[in-house]
């Protein structure tokens, strides 16, 4: 395995999960996905087991991705040790990570949309308790830090 990526929200339901699958997609069109291991994980505990937030899949269904093999799980320490990549949905998480991040960790330890390239935002909002176009907003903005992230990786392989 050349490079193994993390993702990491809240409660792992909803952002990172997206993250996954999308990357994953981007991944595997690039012939990549025998060559670089991803996942996602959440900060918190509330959710360990569960599948991703209905309207998560709905809204990546829609665009063609599936969920339906997710479940949460929390980040643990194993994680730093396990991948080269841990990224961040936002700033609270990411300050959360760095609290965790054990001082041996030489990986990447930073937010996703720091990768981006068709946006200034650099934070994925949390869409759990707003409206349904909350959903659609996350897609769009991981499918443009997916494409950032890609290129960025390839040089490391």
């Amino acid at each position: 395995m050349g490079v193994s990526v993390l993702f990491v929200c809240l409660g792992n339901i909803c952002r990172s999960p997206t993250a996954e699958v999308v990357f994953r997609e981007r991944v595997k069109a690039a012939g990549l996905e025998d060559r670089i291991r991803i996942d996602s994980v959440g900060t918190g505990d509330w959710h360990i087991g569960k599948a991703p937030d209905p309207r998560t899949q709905e809204a990546a269904l829609r665009r063609g991705y599936s969920m339906a093999s997710l479940r949460a799980r929390q980040v643990s320490p194993e994680d730093f040790a396990d991948f080269d990549w841990v990224l961040a949905m936002d700033d609270a998480n990411l300050a959360d990570l760095k609290v965790m991040r054990p001082a041996s960790y030489q990986g990447t330890l930073a937010r996703f949309l720091d990768y981006a390239q068709h946006t200034s935002v650099r934070e994925v909002p949390d869409p759990y308790y707003g409206g349904e176009d909350g959903f659609d907003t996350v897609l769009d903005l991981i499918e443009d830090g997916a494409e950032g992230l890609l290129n960025r990786v390839r040089e490391q392989l």
